[in-house]
């Protein structure tokens, strides 16, 4: 048996896929491809309702040798397909285009060309070798290229012959720039040129911790990073008191120098557009975002093309070029009437979808309370709608719900079940909630094993296995115990 996916199906996965906050691009796209289809402007409008066709009638009607030319003029007129409105209460008409102001932004390699003219170099030469460093610096700030390979982009662009040793006595000049860490190779190299940069600008009072630090971080930085700090003490004879202290100065540092600039290719202003919106108002209320539902019609200047081709061959047979003319008519309104359905069908499926969660999840949206989420899965919520487990996956991992706790993501309402000693199901988002509330509450000093977490949790009444505990962990971006420790 072979399965096999229309068109109109192949579309509407792709749009449920698409976020509200991109859904806009997507239909401009459509707009720009298919003069045929065309945005409303009304107010007003006849309600557009798809003739109820299967994919092969659809497909026997593109078929040019049983096309029936005046059949087709006279059910696209006749049908009048104008526009498609979905306004309803179930849709936000909230006016979500508001002006945003833009801000005028200085970029890091703005502001590291402004320093270059300031560097004291010998040679123009030199600043040639400084711009093409400064331009191989990354957006976080780091020199990622060997200088092997600085010499071969000088050689190749700006045919200058130069030297490692050269390479390396013009990076020198320019890690000297403002951010201090800028052009360091690795993290051990961005932290103790820092470090540096303050003892060389600070007054001589109280240096013993920044000169510690700099020791820790130029000869024990992977004990440093690994948190043996009883080693450190051991190997620098120094008591917890200025280890701590010295560790305290290293926190101060900033590991990416060059975060606090703008960066053209990132993009600064990442809103989240709640694709439902969820109120309590005597009973919760689900509402679509308003650009879940736009307004598109077929083109008024396609249906009076067919209008003016009926009259004009009325009472004679149309020619081949007619008919090809005709045809390219028919195929963009086709494809123009898929991409309605499919924004109409898209449209239901995430309210039934979204219903269906509201419904199951009602104890927290009305008291925001995670642990009142009850164990779902995506298999549950395709057993209310009738929808397959794929759609609402793809509905679940990129929408949002504008709730009175906040925005969250659909995929978060969604998570296994674990039995506790009791005989109770519980979600395992409660596990996780628990496990991180112990976690925060643990003396820093000692923090507990997997183990020592295992038997926290089974105290509480929740039987999980320690590889359990270690996987719930990593999930909630936990690191182990020895890489949690403090002084």
């Amino acid at each position: 048996m072979l399965q096999k996916l229309s068109p109109q199906q192949i579309q509407l996965m792709k749009l449920l896929q698409i976020p509200t906050a991109t859904l806009d691009q997507r239909i401009q796209e459509e707009l720009e491809s298919n003069p045929a289809l065309d945005e409303s402007d009304d107010s007003e409008g006849e309600v557009y309702d798809l003739d109820d066709k299967n994919d092969e009638e659809y497909e026997d009607e593109m078929k040019p040798e049983e096309f029936e030319l005046d059949d087709y003029l006279t059910e696209y007129i006749e049908d009048d397909p104008i526009s498609y409105k979905m306004k309803s209460e179930t849709i936000s008409t909230d006016n979500d285009e508001k002006t945003i102001p833009i801000a005028v932004h200085t970029s890091f390699m703005d502001h590291l060309e402004r320093q270059l003219g300031l560097l004291e170099l010998g040679s123009e030469k030199d600043y040639k070798i400084a711009e093409q460093i400064i331009g191989s610096i990354d957006t976080d700030g780091y020199l990622r290229r060997q200088p092997i390979a600085i010499l071969d982009d000088l050689l190749f662009t700006q045919n200058i012959e130069a030297t490692v040793p050269e390479i390396e006595n013009v990076l020198a000049s320019v890690q000297r720039m403002e951010p201090a860490g800028i052009g360091a190779r690795d993290l051990q190299e961005c932290l103790v040129i820092q470090i540096q940069d303050k003892l060389d600008k600070e007054p001589n009072v109280n240096r013993k911790p920044k000169q510690l630090a700099q020791k820790i971080l130029e000869n024990h930085f992977e004990q440093f990073t690994k948190k043996h700090y009883t080693k450190l003490q051991k190997n620098l004879f120094i008591s917890e008191s200025e280890l701590k202290a010295a560790i305290e100065e290293i926190l101060k540092l900033n590991p990416k120098p060059a975060s606090g600039f703008y960066s053209p290719n990132a993009n600064t202003n990442q809103y989240i557009v709640p694709d439902f919106i969820i109120n309590n108002r005597d009973g919760l209320e689900l509402i679509l975002n308003s650009k879940n539902a736009p307004d598109l019609r077929i083109n008024d200047h396609y249906m009076d093309m067919l209008n003016t081709f009926k009259d004009s061959t009325r009472g004679r047979r149309a020619g081949k070029k007619e008919k090809e003319a005709v045809m390219f008519i028919k195929q963009k309104i086709d494809s123009a009437k898929w991409f309605i359905d499919a924004i109409k069908q898209r449209q239901e499926t995430l309210y039934n979808t979204m219903y269906s969660i509201m419904q199951f999840q009602q104890s927290y949206f009305l008291s925001g309370d995670q642990r009142t989420l009850k164990p779902m899965i995506l298999k549950d919520i395709a057993e209310v709608t009738g929808l397959d487990i794929s759609t609402i996956s793809r509905v679940a991992n990129s929408k949002f719900v504008q709730t009175e706790f906040g925005t969250k993501r659909l995929k978060d309402f969604f998570s296994e079940s674990i039995t506790t000693q009791d005989g109770k199901e519980v979600s395992t988002l409660e596990v996780k909630n628990i496990l991180t509330d112990i976690i925060s509450a643990e003396d820093k000093r000692k923090p507990a094993s997997d183990e020592k977490l295992k038997e926290y949790l089974q105290k509480r009444g929740y039987n999980i296995a320690r590889r359990t505990v270690a996987k719930y962990r990593e999930q909630l971006s936990i690191p182990v115990a020895r890489l949690r420790k403090e002084l």
